[in-house]
């Protein structure tokens, strides 16, 4: 597991990096857990354009994978670690006692020949899942449900992970990579360890083309736009806007936008 750098043979290589992909087993997907994925082009329903500057990209299959890891109890087989076009993260391929095979999420040090097995008497090691309360305190953990038997809601993209760092009744205190310290059910799974591919974040496009190959289309800034379009739009010659950065409805960036009341009494320190 590494980056791989070229030669600046061109200038669409001179920053390229990439991952070397060492630490995949495999290329070829398992088939039955593979389901079509449609492309909407950031449209709704309605054919109305609701996320900007989405389109294009490589077409991909789906991977379904084992957020709830509900199977307790039943030890399984890492076959292969595989790659995943839809998230950042690596994925494993389990095979169970009884021959059924899931993916899950590929934590960090996982390697194909490893046992791992769901449930409150499963042992403290990399890639087992446990309910919070069976879990010892400072353990580092990923694939966190809000929830019991939600499904992983946190912690679930290359390289992060989360921190057990109390337990109160019936509620557990996670201290997430953020920095926010949130409560969350005693009985919600998580899984040992930190996920794999920790080096996601320092690869380097390197060009606006392997951008639009992830579907993403160009972002266009408001000061370089007409009045009509934008609240920074316009003006003599060049400007720099004139007012704090908005977006294309008016509405502030960089302040608080959360406003859920409902579930302030979960979280016990924010992230700033």
């Amino acid at each position: 597991m590494g980056i791989k750098k070229y030669n600046p043979t061109s200038p669409g290589r001179r920053f390229r990096t990439v991952s070397d992909f060492t630490d995949l087993t495999t290329d070829i997907p398992y088939k039955p857990l593979l389901r079509p994925k449609k492309k909407t082009g950031g449209r709704n329903n309605s054919g109305c354009v609701t996320a900007w500057h989405r389109g294009g990209g490589y077409r991909r299959s789906y991977r379904i994978i084992d957020f709830k890891r509900d199977k307790r109890d039943i030890s399984a087989k890492v076959e292969s670690i595989g790659y995943d076009p839809n998230r950042s993260a690596r994925i494993a391929l389990l095979k169970y006692r009884d021959g059924e095979r899931r993916y899950i999420i590929a934590p960090l040090g996982l390697q194909v020949g490893d046992n791992v097995v769901s449930g409150k008497d499963a042992e403290i090691k990399i890639g087992n899942a446990l309910p919070l309360s069976y879990l010892p305190l400072g353990t580092f953990i990923h694939n966190i449900e809000l929830r019991p038997g939600e499904g992983a809601k946190f912690v679930r993209s290359a390289g992060s992970s989360a921190q057990l760092i109390a337990k109160e009744d019936d509620y557990a205190q996670v201290k997430l990579s953020s920095g926010e310290v949130r409560r969350i059910p005693s009985g919600s799974m998580a899984t040992i360890g930190q996920i794999g591919n920790p080096d996601h974040e320092n690869i380097s496009s390197g060009k606006a083309g392997r951008i639009r190959l992830l579907g993403r289309r160009p972002h266009v800034r408001g000061v370089a736009m007409n009045p009509v379009d934008h609240p920074l739009g316009g003006g003599e010659g060049k400007s720099s806007g004139g007012r704090p950065a908005c977006t294309p409805w008016g509405k502030p960036e960089g302040v608080k936008t959360r406003w859920n009341k409902r579930t302030d009494k979960f979280i016990v320190k924010r992230r700033k």
